[in-house]
């Protein structure tokens, strides 16, 4: 495994059930987190957490293409960003006859059109440093359909397809990209869903972090594509 302590990590979407666990865990790890967020509070209470200076909680809102553009460009200013991890998005499941329009839109706008924004404002400093990896969480809804999920998989999979696509543009560099393919996780994403399922078989948030971090120690001789993490089951009957 290779060392994170001393590189710089824009994890965005901090202030999650995994993202707040992760950014302790790359921050112990010794690396330079910097943490993103939409609520100062929330972010506040992550960074306080995980040992992270105000100076590097960031507000942004990833659909906001300036913020973006200028949290980079702030972050960049400590010597470029070695890694990326976007652990934000939102999940509306509901059946097609309930989806309105303005949902669907909403959901691509987060989950992918955000996702794009973000490599095209951090790939140009990779690409300038000749190395880099990036980390993106499409979920399971990203490689297998559900019922309901019709705004949230048509997100993820239009995620899955760019970054593979990114990824045969830099075949013939060191920047790396990896899918985390994570199945139900007990975290705050499903409180506004309205799903029968069983939480208390889900994955535990701690675990899921787990598995970025371990992703964010990958060697660059074996580059680690997409892993899969999910619960035996966890949908009632």
């Amino acid at each position: 495994m290779e060392t994170i302590k001393g590189k710089n990590i824009l994890l965005v979407g901090g202030t999650g059930g995994i993202g707040s666990r992760l950014a302790k865990l790359l921050a112990g790890s010794g690396a330079t987190v910097f943490i993103t967020g939409r609520n100062r509070e929330k972010l506040a209470e992550a960074g306080t957490l995980a040992g992270i200076g105000t100076e590097r909680q960031l507000i942004l809102d990833i659909t906001d293409a300036k913020a973006i553009t200028e949290t980079v460009t702030r972050v960049q200013e400590y010597g470029g960003i070695d890694i990326l991890i976007n652990a934000a998005g939102i999940g509306i499941i509901k059946p097609m006859d309930k989806l309105s329009m303005e949902e669907f839109s909403q959901t691509i706008q987060v989950n992918l059109m955000g996702s794009f924004l973000l490599v095209k404002a951090v790939l140009p400093g990779m690409k300038e440093a000749g190395k880099g990896l990036v980390i993106h969480i499409p979920g399971v809804l990203g490689k297998v359909p559900m019922a309901g999920a019709a705004a949230y998989a048509a997100s993820k999979y239009g995620l899955v397809g760019m970054m593979q696509s990114i990824r045969e543009e830099l075949k013939r560099t060191e920047i790396r990209i990896t899918n985390l393919f994570l199945g139900g996780v007990d975290s705050p994403f499903w409180d506004g869903i309205d799903l029968r399922v069983q939480r208390d078989k889900m994955v535990v948030a701690e675990e899921a972090a787990k598995a970025i971090w371990f992703l964010c120690q990958q060697p660059p001789s074996g580059v680690v594509s997409e892993m899969v993490l999910q619960p035996f089951n966890h949908q009632a009957i």
